[in-house]
């Protein structure tokens, strides 16, 4: 299974290849290579996949992730029948 998560850029580094960003995962800033998205500017929301901006999406977008995350990190607000989605 593979996992993207979104964050939102902070700042932009470089050309082509060697473009990169800071990009904010709700307060945790990391250095992401965007040569991918050249598309993506300052403020974009990006999913990231192991370092690497795979695609732009709209803030609405991102929001419904983060909310979909802080649900699944408490097991008791699962839904009944729930099964735990990283077992």
């Amino acid at each position: 299974m593979c996992l993207a998560v979104p964050g939102r850029i902070l700042q932009i580094d470089g050309e082509d290849l060697q473009r990169t960003g800071k990009v904010s995962f709700g307060g945790i800033v990391r250095e992401v290579n965007l040569s991918f998205v050249p598309e993506a500017r300052i403020e974009d929301y990006v999913l990231v996949h192991v370092g690497f901006a795979i695609g732009v999406i709209d803030e609405s977008e991102a929001q419904r992730v983060f909310e979909y995350l802080r649900s699944i990190e408490d097991p008791a607000e699962w839904p009944d029948g729930a099964e735990d989605p990283v077992a």
